[in-house]
């Protein structure tokens, strides 16, 4: 039998123990490794694309518009309904029939406007029948005035051999006589200009509303929209957004009912989420497909980017309007269509990049999870250009290194390396800001300096 202290007994179990325990352990970290998922920086070219759905239109089009005849300030019409309009897409000839605006509407202002235009005639020849009464009436006052005069000159011819006072009151009463003729004519050239100013105004009121009336025949003729040239309908907006179709309104504001596109240059129009548009510009090559065409690709260049956003109705996000020029044509494109657009928006060489999945965020930076040979490294990265899979590395990582794609157990006890990463992150943003606040206080200053230069000129012209 073995002795307890034999040197076996007494070093060997205890060396069996320790053997089970790192074994024991091992698998642990064995196990646990197996539940992650890995994936590895790479090296090499990387291109950053934007996806974004458009809808095609043409780039020129001749718009067709309501009568022109509408927009008479005199008839009082604001908006009108289009009571029936063409199929979209129908091709009509120059001169064709395109839509009828509302003829009720019209006939009801015509039965107003005839009603008013009796009104004002009627007013005109009452206004002369009371001026040539008024001047008749006056005209006899006039006469009568005349004649007594006359009247009273004899008598004080007649005087001569009277007493002194008859003579005198002779003569004060050819005065008098002389100043109630000269009231009379006074009284009657201003009640002539009176008159003659109140027909003239009966006169330019009843032009007015035959020019009314005159105007609306115009319009009730022009009520039947026809086509501009040959071309292609394609229906327009009303103010809200909505195709116009029969029972829409349109009004002289905006004026449009339809087109007739250019089908021999297209565009398509996108709308791009606030994240990406900084991203976008001008010149930037687009691959656009036709949804309606699965095997049709075209070629394509950014034209224009909105400054302003929009926020699209029933939505929240903000969006930016972009137009993409589609290189060549084909027969088969139709404006309204469903564009797929594929903006390439950098193309670099020799890059590190690595998967979206493997970047995770806080409130201020951006981290990876670097699986080593015996931890796990959870390493701030700075990261540039990206596309629907992977994102660039500018600092942080080198290549072949492995990345964890889920979040490791314990991930609250490793600490942050590359702290100096981060401040390098944020001293280029203080600066980009900065450059961005000169940017904008020059522009300030060239618009105040602008306006002294102004102010000065005007100064000048005054003074002179």
């Amino acid at each position: 039998m073995i002795q307890m202290n034999h040197p076996l007994v007494k070093w060997g179990i205890p060396a069996i123990i320790i053997v089970l325990v790192i074994t024991f352990f091992s698998r642990s970290a064995m196990d646990s490794d197996a539940q992650y998922l890995s994936s590895f920086v790479k090296r090499g070219d990387f291109i950053s694309v934007v996806y974004s759905t458009g809808q095609l239109q043409a780039e020129n089009s001749e718009s067709i518009n309501v009568p022109k005849e509408l927009g008479s300030r005199r008839l009082g019409i604001y908006e009108i309904k289009v009571t029936s309009i063409v199929e979209e897409g129908t091709v009509v000839d120059s001169g064709g029939y395109v839509a009828t605006l509302d003829y009720g509407t019209v006939e009801e202002l015509r039965s107003k406007a005839d009603e008013e235009w009796e009104k004002a005639l009627n007013a005109y020849e009452d206004a002369k029948i009371d001026t040539n009464m008024n001047l008749s009436n006056l005209r006899d006052e006039l006469l009568n005035g005349q004649v007594e005069l006359e009247e009273k000159k004899l008598i004080l011819n007649q005087s001569v051999y009277e007493s002194p006072a008859v003579k005198r009151q002779a003569q004060l009463n050819v005065e008098r006589a002389q100043r109630d003729l000269e009231q009379k004519e006074r009284n009657y050239e201003l009640k002539k200009k009176q008159d003659d100013y109140k027909v003239y105004r009966a006169w330019e009121q009843a032009k007015t509303e035959k020019g009314k009336l005159d105007d609306i025949d115009k319009l009730f003729d022009a009520l039947e929209v026809k086509a501009p040239k040959p071309g292609m309908v394609i229906y327009s907006f009303d103010r809200f957004g909505k195709k116009i179709k029969a029972g829409s309104t349109v009004s002289r504001w905006m004026p449009k009912i339809a087109e007739l596109p250019d089908l021999s240059s297209m565009i398509s129009k996108t709308f791009i989420n606030e994240i990406d548009v900084s991203k976008i510009k001008t010149g930037q090559k687009v691959k656009v497909g036709i949804d309606a065409f699965p095997e049709k690709h075209f070629d394509g260049e950014i034209t224009t980017v909105a400054n302003i956003g929009q926020v699209i109705p029933g939505g929240d996000s903000k969006v930016f309007e972009v137009t993409v020029k589609i290189n060549g044509s084909d027969p088969e494109l139709r404006p309204a269509m469903t564009t797929s657009n594929k903006i390439t928006t950098d193309i670099l060489s020799d890059v590190l990049f690595i998967p979206l999945e493997t970047v995770f965020a806080n409130d201020s930076l951006q981290f990876v999870y670097v699986k080593e040979r015996r931890s796990i490294r959870k390493q701030i990265v700075d990261l540039g250009s990206e596309n629907e899979n992977h994102v660039t590395v500018l600092a942080g990582l080198i290549e072949d290194e492995e990345l964890l794609l889920n979040v490791p157990a314990g991930e609250k006890t490793l600490e942050l390396v590359g702290t100096d990463i981060y401040e390098a992150i944020q001293k280029r943003k203080n600066e980009e800001m900065e450059k961005l606040k000169n940017s904008v206080s020059k522009n300030d200053d060239e618009v105040q300096d602008q306006s002294d230069v102004n102010d000065h000129v005007v100064s000048i012209k005054t003074a002179q």
